[in-house]
């Protein structure tokens, strides 16, 4: 029996869904990739908009199982990963 993996849902909001041109996607778990760190890593490799979202110091968070994480929180196929701006309320 061949096991296939579940990809990732990955969610974008505000300006990074506007920025990627794109809301969500899924895509498999890439290889090396273990923690929500080495997945920004991956995601910068993707192309400018990308590149550019994706940057260190940028304001993005990210929540993985609509929990809030952060760069060492581990990632299983399946997972939902979101990423967001930080959110300020009044």
């Amino acid at each position: 029996m061949i096991t296939v993996e579940k990809p990732l849902r990955l969610l974008y909001f505000a300006w990074l869904r506007e920025r990627l041109g794109r809301a969500e996607e899924r895509v498999p778990l890439p290889p090396g990739v273990a923690d929500v760190a080495g997945l920004r890593a991956w995601l910068q490799g993707r192309g400018d908009g990308f590149a550019a979202a994706f940057a260190p110091g940028m304001p993005v968070r990210c929540a993985v199982n609509q929990d809030f994480a952060g760069p060492s929180t581990p990632l299983r196929p399946g997972d939902e990963v979101a990423f967001f701006p930080p959110v300020t309320g009044g």
